[in-house]
Formats: C-alpha cells, structure tokens, sequence
C-alpha cells in the first residue's frame, strides 16, 4: 500500500472521511490541505526533500475564499502537477459526472482514478487507491462509459466551447464575435456554421437546440 498521500480538498467533513478511510487501509503518512496552492506547494517540498508523496486525491471544484490562488480548481492543481511531476499518481474524487472532463482528465493528464462523490464514493474511492497502488486505472460506475465504443465521440476543446455558448443562448453571429474579440480560432461566422453543421450530422441532431440537449444527456456539456 501507498505509504505517502496527500488529500487535497476544501471540505472538512469530506477530508476526514478519505483520512479515515487512508487510515484503514494502512496508510502511514495521510497529509491534508484545503487549498490546491498548498498541494502544489507540499508535493514540491516533498520531491526537494527527497521524500515525495506516492499519490494525490483531489476534488475538482474548491470555494473561492479570501485567498488568492494561483491554481484556483483541482484540474488546474491536476494539470499543473502531472506536468512537473510525472509519476505522481492522481485520484480524483469529485461530483463532477460529465464524461467529457474526465475523459479530459485521463487523455490529457493521465490520471489513475476518477471517483464521484456519492453513497458508495469511499467504497470506490478503495478500489481505485488499489487500482493505482497496481498501476491500473479506475472509473466509479457512475462514468464508468465514458471511454465506452458508443461515447468515443470526436469532439475536442473547441467544440465543447461551441456547445456551451449555444447552450447558454449565444447565436452563431454573437459567438463568431466573441471569438474574434478573443482571438479564437477559426471565428469566422461561415466556419462556425460548418463546425455545428459537422456536430449536428455526427449526433444525429434536427437542429441547434436538439444538438444542445443531446451533449447534455450524453454529459458532454
């Protein structure tokens, strides 16, 4: 079993519960922090100190405070880690269940385990600190499909961002605007056009509102 994990969540009811829970399965030093500066800043501590910790469990979304944080969410703490620390082995625990983040998550920062929060959470949460501590991967059933053959859907950062202005009201002409004033590309209202048309073919979609609602249910969006 892992003998050095850090628990990186700004909840303390749910914080005790996976120290506890470390604690059972064995675990001899179980360090803890609310914030995901403090994680970034204990794991490097850790490598200088030439004790570094076997694993992290991080929850993705953590409350905004009077603090200033440099890496303000768990993914930024995810992200920031597994590219300066490659063996680390991430768990993320969250109640996060949209398979479009965690399958970000695994392609891009290679994680171990994603575990929602939920009845069964710690009971998953052991099985994937067993999975990692074997250097497999685990998903609680609840994301379970997201790399299923009927989910492996080819749609990347940028159409997600098309999807979630749509959904939230913007029309083509309106996001081509906010695209251009941010510098995002393609911004032109005809490759806008082409992009959702591509979107709406590959989902089977009648049109932009039934596009919207099918990312939805998919948890995509």
């Amino acid at each position: 079993m892992f003998k050095k994990v850090l628990i990186a969540e700004d909840m303390e009811d749910i914080n005790k519960g996976v120290h506890t829970l470390l604690t059972e399965l064995g675990v001899p030093d179980i360090q803890q922090v609310q914030y995901c500066d403090d994680a970034y800043l204990k794991i490097k501590r850790s490598v200088l100190d030439n004790d570094p910790f076997e694993l992290v469990i991080t929850d993705l979304s953590f409350k905004a405070d009077h603090r200033s944080q440099k890496y303000p969410s768990g993914e930024a703490l995810v992200e920031k880690i597994k590219s300066e620390f490659t063996t680390l082995k991430v768990i993320v625990y969250s109640v996060e269940d949209r398979l479009q983040p965690v399958r970000n998550l695994f392609n891009k920062h290679h994680i171990h385990g994603y575990v929602c929060k939920s009845r069964s959470g710690l009971k998953n949460l052991t099985k994937a600190i067993h999975a990692a501590y074997e250097n497999t991967t685990y998903l609680s059933p609840e994301v379970s499909n997201a790399f299923s053959s009927t989910n492996n859907l080819e749609i990347d950062d940028y159409d997600i961002s098309l999807l979630d202005n749509l959904s939230n009201g913007l029309s083509q002409e309106e996001i081509s605007a906010l695209y251009k004033k941010h510098h995002i590309s393609p911004a032109s209202l005809s490759a806008i056009e082409k992009r959702l048309n591509k979107l709406r073919i590959q989902f089977n979609a009648n049109n932009a509102i039934h596009l919207v609602a099918i990312v939805k249910d998919l948890g995509l969006i």
